[in-house]
């Protein structure tokens, strides 16, 4: 996983997670909601690109 990926991820988390506490402290379901949208696609994105790292430590196994 590139370096640029994961701080992107971790932006989207951390934006995430001040925008639901923002949420709960204000009593906004809408922006508590959509923090929880941006920490789930957060992390759907890091998975994804933790899949691409196994695909890529498996092929780089492969042809040594």
């Amino acid at each position: 996983m590139g370096l640029k990926d994961k701080a992107e991820n971790k932006v989207e988390d951390l934006k995430g997670h001040g925008k639901e506490s923002a949420g709960k402290a204000t009593g906004n379901e809408r922006l508590e909601a959509e923090g929880k949208g941006d920490q789930a696609s957060a992390s759907v994105k890091d998975a994804g690109e933790k899949v691409k790292d196994a695909a890529s430590d498996l092929k780089d196994g492969l042809t040594k």
